[in-house]
This record gives C-alpha cells, sequence and structure tokens, in this order.
C-alpha cells in the first residue's frame, strides 16, 4: 500500500540558462503547481509522479523559451505561462497529474546585454530631446519673424521696443548702459 498526497504542490523550477531563438543567453525561472486527480495511473503508469513532472517542467521551460525571442521572452510571460502549463498537463495527464498553474518568475539578462540595451535607450531619449528641441527652435524662428514683420510694419514699434529693452536694463540694476546707435545717425553728426 502506497500513501499519495492529492494538495497542490509546488515547484521552484531551477534558472535555466536558455538560449533563445535569436541566440541571447537568458537565466529564466518559474513555479509549477500541480496535483494528483488519479492515485491509481499516478502509481501505476510511472515511478515517481512528483520527480517525473519536475524533470518534465524544466525540460518544457527550456524547450519552450528556445523557440521565443528574448523580447517576446520579456513581454509575453503570460502566454508563455499558459503555452508551458497546457504542455505540462498534456504531458503529465496519463500519470494522473494535473498541472493547474505555471508562473515564469525571473528573467535575467546578461550583464552586458543590460548595458547595451541602456544605452539604447538613452540614446533614443536623446534623440527624442532633439527633436522637441529643434521643434521649439523653428516656433520660435517663426514667432521672431512675425514680429519683426510687424515692426517693419510700422517704425515707431521699434523705437517702442527699444524703449522697453532699456526699461529691463535699467530695472536690473545695471551700472552700464550701451546705447546702440545707428550707423546713418553718427554719420550725419560727424559732418557737422
Amino acid at each position: 500500500m502506497q500513501k499519495v498526497d492529492l494538495r497542490v504542490l509546488s515547484y521552484d523550477v531551477p534558472p535555466q540558462e536558455i538560449l533563445t531563438r535569436d541566440s541571447v543567453t537568458v537565466a529564466v525561472d518559474a513555479v509549477v503547481y500541480y496535483r494528483i486527480f488519479d492515485p491509481i495511473m499516478s502509481v501505476c503508469n510511472v515511478n515517481d509522479a512528483f520527480r517525473s513532472t519536475q524533470l518534465l517542467a524544466s525540460t518544457t521551460l527550456r524547450n519552450v523559451l528556445g523557440t521565443k525571442a528574448m523580447s517576446e521572452v520579456l513581454s509575453e510571460r503570460e502566454s508563455i505561462s499558459q503555452e508551458m502549463q497546457h504542455i505540462l498537463d498534456v504531458s503529465t495527464d496519463p500519470w494522473g497529474m494535473k498541472v493547474e498553474r505555471v508562473e515564469i518568475k525571473d528573467v535575467r539578462l546578461p550583464i552586458q546585454l543590460q548595458r547595451a540595451m541602456a544605452a539604447e535607450a538613452e540614446a533614443a531619449r536623446e534623440a527624442r530631446a532633439k527633436v522637441v528641441a529643434a521643434e521649439g527652435e523653428q516656433k520660435a524662428s517663426r514667432a521672431l519673424k512675425e514680429a519683426a514683420d510687424v515692426i517693419a510694419e510700422s517704425p515707431a514699434a521699434l523705437q517702442l521696443r527699444y524703449l522697453q529693452t532699456l526699461n529691463s536694463i535699467s530695472a536690473e540694476k545695471n551700472s552700464t548702459i550701451i546705447f546702440p546707435l545707428p550707423i546713418n545717425m553718427l554719420s550725419s553728426i560727424m559732418k557737422k
């Protein structure tokens, strides 16, 4: 007579070094939740149903992730977990085992790859910042052109802007104020 535990058990799949479809080595670990649904099948059809399920879980993790690209491993954990659960459940069904859940716990990337990804992300942020700065310069130049067009229509507007600039300079308590004078005005004074 053999006792069989019918409770749900968990198994931590140890970290597996996996070569993804795009030739990146990642370390992945998972947890598998399983139970015996038919004690007679678990004793008669396999030598050790628990150990066999654990070994199959490790192998299935490597096999499934080996068919995925690194970006898929990082972004589609849920669908990969469901695929693994289905494969394990079908494979262990003749042993009287029911795989209830599979969760991918951790995906560890090589340090060099992490650095390369960080550099790529920083370069993308810098590129976006340059685009934003260029758009700002473009809007500023349009605004300056519009202001120049308005000032060109009215010579008095230029004089008012000049006086406004002098007023803002004097408000800053500077000791020296430089008055720019048009050259044609100076030439008329020099002739006299």
